[in-house]
Order: C-alpha cells, then sequence, then structure tokens
C-alpha cells in the first residue's frame, strides 16, 4: 500500500495535502440553489430566507454549522454569521433577511466541534473516575478556548480551565459536583463562542440571490395603449389623455399601468388596418414597428405628447399607487436612425437591402432585427443598455421586454446586471412565448417575472400540473410567472364566444393561481370577443394596427367585478405569493380547487372555479381542517369573498355548488372561532 506521502507526490485528484487531510465535516449540498451556484435565487427584500445545509461528518463528534451571508458590495468584516440547527436526517436549518434590494450572497461552513463533542459526551457518564478523567480534558479544551478569547471571557474561560483542572486532580469535590461544575450552562455559552474552526470545511460555491422590491413578487398589470385613450372616435389619444384614465385604472386595483411601445412608428413599410401590407390615409401603424426620422428607442412619438408631458403621466400614476411600465422592443422600423447610423448592426441580403423580421410563413417587413453577431456587437450592447437608462432617468422602473427570446441570452445576463447594479429596484417582464427551457433560461438570467403558457392551460389537468409545477418544481427558486387571459396578440379560442361567465372564470384563475397577473384592456373587461378570422387569435381590428374608442366608464362591463378581485387579492396576504399553493380534491372535472395560505398561516384562501362557462356544476371537495389550523371536529366558517357568503364547514368533505351565470367561482377565506360562543360574529 503506498503511504500517504507517495499518492500526493502522485498528484491525483483525490489526493489530500497535510492540511486538508485533518478536514472530516462534509458539507453535500445547500439549498436553495439554482446550477450549481450559476445563478441567482430570487427572493423580495424583507422576506425570510431558508437555507438547508445536507452535513455531516465521520464517527460522533458533533458537528457545528454556520450560514454565512452578504450583501456584495459589502466589506469582509461586515459579513453575518447565523447559527444553524439540525432538524432531521443531516439537514441543517437556518434563515436569513436582505434587507434591501440588491445582489446577495451566501454560503455554509461546517467543522468537528471539539468542545461541543467532548460536552456531549460528559452528559452521558455516570462513572465517577471517567467524570473525573473527561473533566481533565475539558479543562484542555476550555483552556484552548480561552486563548481564542479576549478580554473577560478569556479571564472567565482561563480561570474555569484551571478551577476544573484541580478540582478533578484533587478529588476534593464529588463526582457529580465536578460534573455539573463542567457543564455550568452560562460558561458553555461563553467557550462556544470560541470554536476551533483551523479545519473548518467551506461549501464550494458563493452562492448567489437577487433580493427585490415587493412588486417584483406581487404585482397587477393593466396594458393600455396610449393612443386609444382619446376622448373622442377617431382622435389619437395623448400623455394627458392616459392620466384622465388614471383614476379608472387605479379604482379597478391595478398598480402597474403598462404602456406598449411610445416611440415615433416608421413609416417605410407601414402596417394598416388588421395587418395590411397597403396603407391607407391616416393608418398609424405598429408601435412595435420603432423608428423614424424623428429619432428612436428614446424619443417619443409626437402625437403622445412631450417628454415632459410623460414625465407628468409618471408622477400623476405615482400618486395613484401606479406604476408606468414600459415596452422594450429591441428592433427597427426600416427609417430608425440606427439603420443608417449603424449598419453594422443589422444582417444584409445579398440584393443589398436589410434582413427583415420573418418566421415563415409570417412576415414583418416593418421590422428589422438586431444582428447579435455583428463584429460591432460591443457599441451594440451599450446602445441598448443605454435605452434602459434613458428611461430610467424620466421615472421608469418597470419595463416589459418584447420577444427576449430573439436576443442573445449573453447580453441580457450583462444588461440586466448593469442595470439592476446601478438600480436595485428595477424590474423586467419577459415576454416570450416560447419553449419551456428557453424561458426558464431567460428567468435565470435576470428577468424578474415571465409570461406563461397560462392562456392555453384550459382544463384542468393541465391547470394542476402547470401550475403546481411553477409553484413546487425547481424553477420557483427564480421563475415568477405572471399570467395574462388576454394580449393585444392572443384572444383565445376560450374567450371568442364572448361569454362573461368564462371572462369571469378566466380571471379569477390568473389572479389567485399566481400572485402576480396582468390583462390587456379595456378589451378584456369589454368582453371584446372577435377574431380576424376562423381558427386566428388575433382580435379583428385590432388596435395594434389602428386606433379605438373604448367606454371608460368606471361601471363599464366586468369593471366592478375585476375591482372585487383586485381588492380581495390586496386584503389577503396568501394571494401575494406561490409557494403555498396547494390543489384540492374535487370530484368534478369541470370544478378546480386549491388553496393558499400566508407564511405565518393565519390567512388562509380557498378558490372554486367552474371550468363550464355554461352549465352548474357541483362537487365534494376534500380539504383537511388540521392543514389550515382547525381542530378536525371544530366548525369553522369558508366567508366567500365574491358574494359575501358565509357558509360553516365541518369535517374534511364540504358540498360545493357553483351556477357561472351567476358568478363561477369562489374565493373563500379562512374565518376561525375566536370565542367558544355559537353566534358567527366570533370568527376573524
Amino acid at each position: 500500500m503506498p503511504s500517504a506521502a507517495s499518492v500526493v507526490a502522485a498528484g491525483s485528484a483525490h489526493a489530500y495535502d497535510g492540511a486538508n487531510g485533518r478536514i472530516r465535516a462534509v458539507i453535500d449540498a445547500v439549498l436553495p440553489c439554482v446550477d450549481g451556484g450559476r445563478f441567482a435565487v430570487k427572493r423580495v427584500a424583507g422576506d425570510k430566507v431558508q437555507v438547508t445545509a445536507h452535513c455531516f461528518t465521520d464517527g460522533h463528534d458533533a458537528l457545528r454549522v454556520v450560514l454565512v451571508w452578504w450583501h456584495e458590495d459589502a466589506a469582509d468584516d461586515t459579513r453575518h454569521e447565523v447559527p444553524m440547527t439540525l432538524r432531521y436526517n443531516d439537514e441543517w436549518v437556518a434563515d436569513f433577511t436582505p434587507p434591501i434590494p440588491g445582489r446577495y450572497a451566501y454560503t455554509v461552513f461546517a467543522w468537528t466541534d471539539s468542545f461541543a463533542s467532548w460536552h456531549h459526551e460528559l452528559v452521558r457518564r455516570v462513572d465517577a473516575d471517567d467524570i473525573r478523567l473527561a473533566a481533565r480534558a475539558g479543562a484542555l479544551e476550555i483552556m484552548a478556548a480561552a486563548e481564542r478569547a479576549s478580554g473577560e471571557d478569556r479571564a472567565a474561560l482561563a480561570q474555569w480551565a484551571r478551577t476544573l483542572d484541580e478540582e478533578a486532580m484533587a478529588s476534593r469535590m464529588d463526582a457529580t459536583a465536578l460534573k455539573a461544575l463542567a457543564l455550568d450552562e452560562e460558561r458553555t455559552a461563553i467557550a462556544q463562542r470560541y470554536p476551533d474552526r483551523r479545519l473548518q470545511t467551506r461549501f464550494g460555491a458563493n452562492l448567489p440571490l437577487i433580493a427585490d422590491r415587493e412588486r417584483a413578487r406581487f404585482s397587477t398589470w393593466y396594458e393600455l395603449f396610449p393612443r386609444s385613450a382619446g376622448s373622442r372616435e377617431g382622435i389619437h389619444g395623448t400623455f394627458k389623455d392616459v392620466q384622465a384614465r388614471l383614476p379608472v385604472i387605479a379604482g379597478m386595483g391595478f398598480d402597474v399601468l403598462y404602456l406598449p411601445p411610445i416611440h415615433p412608428i416608421g413609416r417605410e413599410q407601414r402596417k394598416g388596418k388588421n395587418n395590411a401590407l397597403v396603407t391607407e390615409d391616416g393608418d398609424v401603424g405598429s408601435p412595435w414597428a420603432i423608428g423614424a426620422v424623428e429619432g428612436g428607442h428614446k424619443a417619443i412619438l409626437k402625437d403622445l405628447g412631450t417628454a415632459e408631458d410623460f414625465r407628468v403621466l409618471v408622477a400623476a400614476a405615482q400618486a395613484l399607487g401606479l406604476e408606468i411600465a414600459l415596452d422594450i422592443a429591441f428592433q427597427c422600423a426600416p427609417d430608425h436612425p440606427y439603420v443608417k447610423e449603424h449598419p453594422a448592426w443589422f444582417k444584409w441580403r445579398p440584393d443589398g437591402s436589410v434582413q427583415y423580421a420573418e418566421n415563415p410563413p409570417k412576415k414583418y417587413q416593418d421590422i428589422y432585427p438586431f444582428n447579435f453577431e455583428s463584429e460591432d456587437w460591443r457599441a451594440l450592447w451599450l446602445e441598448l443598455k443605454s435605452v434602459f437608462d434613458h428611461w430610467i432617468g424620466q421615472g421608469v422602473h418597470i419595463f416589459r421586454v418584447d420577444n427576449p427570446h430573439t436576443k442573445a441570452f449573453a447580453f441580457w445576463e450583462w444588461c440586466i446586471t448593469e442595470v439592476k447594479r446601478e438600480h436595485p429596484g428595477v424590474i423586467f417582464l419577459a415576454e416570450a412565448f416560447t419553449r419551456p427551457k428557453v424561458m426558464h433560461r431567460l428567468a435565470k438570467l435576470g428577468f424578474s417575472q415571465s409570461y406563461t403558457y397560462f392562456t392555453w392551460r384550459n382544463n384542468k389537468e393541465m391547470l394542476v400540473a402547470y401550475f403546481t409545477e411553477l409553484a413546487q418544481g425547481p424553477g420557483r427558486e427564480y421563475f415568477r410567472p405572471n399570467p395574462w387571459p388576454n394580449t393585444p396578440d392572443i384572444l383565445h379560442e376560450q374567450l371568442q364566444g364572448g361569454h362573461e361567465a368564462m371572462f369571469k372564470a378566466r380571471l379569477v384563475l390568473a389572479a389567485t393561481l399566481a400572485a402576480s397577473y396582468g390583462m390587456y384592456g379595456p378589451a378584456y373587461e369589454l368582453l371584446e370577443h372577435l377574431p380576424r378570422n376562423a381558427g386566428s387569435e388575433e382580435y379583428l381590428d385590432s388596435e395594434k394596427y389602428q386606433l379605438r374608442h373604448w367606454d371608460w366608464s368606471p361601471d363599464a362591463g366586468l369593471r366592478p367585478f375585476i375591482t372585487r378581485i383586485n381588492r380581495i387579492r390586496h386584503a389577503n396576504t396568501a394571494l401575494q405569493a406561490n409557494r403555498s399553493l396547494r390543489f384540492l380534491p374535487i370530484d368534478n372535472e369541470q370544478l378546480i380547487a386549491y388553496a393558499k395560505q400566508s407564511d405565518d398561516g393565519a390567512n388562509v384562501v380557498v378558490t372554486v372555479v367552474n371550468l363550464d362557462s355554461h352549465q352548474t356544476h357541483s362537487g365534494w371537495l376534500e380539504l383537511d381542517p388540521e392543514s389550515i389550523g382547525v381542530e378536525p371536529e371544530q366548525p369553522f366558517q369558508m366567508h366567500d369573498l365574491l358574494s359575501d357568503q358565509r357558509f360553516v364547514w365541518q369535517g374534511s368533505r364540504h358540498f360545493v355548488q357553483l351556477d357561472p351565470q351567476r358568478v363561477p367561482a369562489h374565493i373563500m377565506v379562512v374565518r376561525r372561532r375566536l370565542r367558544s360562543e355559537q353566534d358567527f360574529d366570533y370568527y376573524q
């Protein structure tokens, strides 16, 4: 058998040097962790981050494990250390709370603790001679701790060690009293503050964490085309018109007002109404065909107003609890200034024309994509980042990014990291209806929220599988879903019947399954439902290509219903996060039921939705009372926040019936009894 020295000399990948060979603690895993620490876990500033470490050592020696965390800009001496507690099966837990938005890191250290091991062994000793010998060994451990201590602690530990050793040698004190002296709790606590960590193990990576502000986790979006906010039919809307609509939007309970691109619209290859290739006089074109002689991504379409008008709108929205979110679409109309000023940023065809965007057979002649393989890519990256910088300077801190999956992933990782380093409160929503792995990659790269497949998840089986994955799968550490029942591009066939019950049901699902959701309005609340043609998800007379005039009465269409839903969301913390979502058994495939609860368990919300917009459905729902903090035989009240009805439930099986022509859903909060009286006024 070769000696240890010869193994080391052989240069084996598994060799140990003289010091490392004495390290015995093992840190097998630290969670949460995304791709081994390659990407950041996401949380919200002010929320606890629970960390679990799988740690163990050989033999029976005591293990000490600590969690260390810090802000990325903090000095080494300001790092925070939190003792970890053994839970079960070699799993150690601790938590920390990032105080402000920003980038953080955390890791775990573990070591075999000779003092704790001695202390644990002494507790079990009963033989007098064993106790005296163990006391002398303990005196050595305590003296070593004293040498690592300072001030009063050093003196106290040294005196304890000397006394313990002297009493053990002199045998003046009986074994029981000597054991009590050795296990003195107050002095033990002092010794534990100065462990010997020379042979500690450090987890192999600093794990990154992004702490966002609360709106990254919980937000309610409303999309509005400013040019359709005008007061009369056929009149182009302005920022001042949008400002006049703010009370209605804020009154419905939205906190993010998302505007499609507000830039000059290209004139070359401009699209007409209903995506026509030939325009007529007065056609306004698509806002996503960005740029004209007047300017590009940092300019404002003059028909909307001035930069000052925009800043006034941002301030007016903030006064009502709304934030303006802007669409960032990195693409150009043929007459965008970039095309002439930076031709290297585009792909050129053999005939001397620029390659426009297309997804055969679809063609977008009015849009030129950027070439991220350009030799001038560094300048392109800097310029695109400067677009975000410009609008942040105008007071915008939320961006909906159009089709990010068609731009270089490396660019997004760099750009979002740089923007959030300078402005930690900025939120990015990825509009990427693409393959699952691509959507998840974008979330890992830094996007704060992500569009989802919700629009196409229409039956119970699909909804349960998809939202269970989002709430409980590995993506929950970094992927924040933002489902929308409609967008300007997507009018799903379920909505094309124009049934109010279906619009309500899809709204309830989006608003209660996920902490963030959005809708494209006023089309949604006014039940806009006609497609451009059969089999299409495009709206007829889509305002992507023309002006529309809408009814802005506060009580028009579904606005009262939407208002109630959003008030429920804001009043119930259970609905403001995703991780607690669990689906409940109910014996009818047209009924879907699920529960959410707050971190402290005080707020529990149970939602039941009838997925059939035509027929009344009933079923038996299973809800374990203990899972919601109620004794098994104790009656409890379910308060339906939509209808204000109150139901008394007891046990674990409960009858539910929903008529979609009245209301297609229950959103019920659990009211537990406060006192023993039978009067249900004593529920909260």
